[in-house]
């Protein structure tokens, strides 16, 4: 689909001098001589290269169309997870670097959004919330009920996170997937 250089957003993937880039960064530039333009920071999926480019609303780019589909998290090995699709019954493999930090997050079953570009997958996109268990954390000293007080925590699966002082060990806590933020115990 083309859109003209104006409408370029932050965390579009946009297809530019062949190859696929994901938007970093917009600014909208008004120069005292000369018309406006957009000066676009991007990030190639590819090659992993990073590009700044300006685009005036004359000009025109490919919107790169993702094809979104749910499925559910198996299993993982050294190098790889392990998704199947609960309507067709396809399992797939996506590398670990693919996914990034938040693959410590992925827990069996758990429903998941993989976006592909030309049957390759880009991006996994967990649930907004999952629940995990607090496997150590610090005791709570009394007397300290400042509502900003957090201590470090670290969940079952190995992330850590600051924790309100009422939660303890053994505990679930509700976690923002897109943070990996604390938001509420269950």
């Amino acid at each position: 689909m083309k859109i003209s250089g104006n409408e370029i957003r932050v965390g579009m993937l946009i297809e530019h001098k062949g190859d696929l880039w994901q938007v970093l960064k917009t600014q909208h530039v008004k120069p005292g001589k000369g018309g406006a333009f957009a000066q676009v920071e991007m990030k190639s999926v590819n090659r992993n290269t990073k590009l700044n480019e300006r685009f005036r609303s004359s000009d025109t780019v490919e919107k790169a169309s993702l094809d979104e589909i749910k499925y559910n998290f198996l299993y993982e090995d050294e190098t790889d997870y392990y998704f199947i699709n609960q309507k067709s019954f396809e399992q797939i493999n996506i590398k670990k670097n693919i996914v990034g930090e938040k693959g410590k997050m992925l827990t069996e079953n758990l429903e998941v959004d993989i976006s592909f570009y030309n049957d390759r997958p880009l991006t996994v996109d967990l649930p907004n919330q999952v629940a995990c268990e607090v496997k150590n954390t610090d005791v709570a000293l009394k007397g300290q009920t400042v509502s900003s007080s957090y201590k470090p925590a670290t969940l079952e699966n190995g992330i850590n996170i600051q924790v309100p002082p009422f939660i303890e060990n053994g505990d679930t806590i509700i976690v923002d997937t897109r943070t990996i933020e604390y938001i509420k115990k269950i």
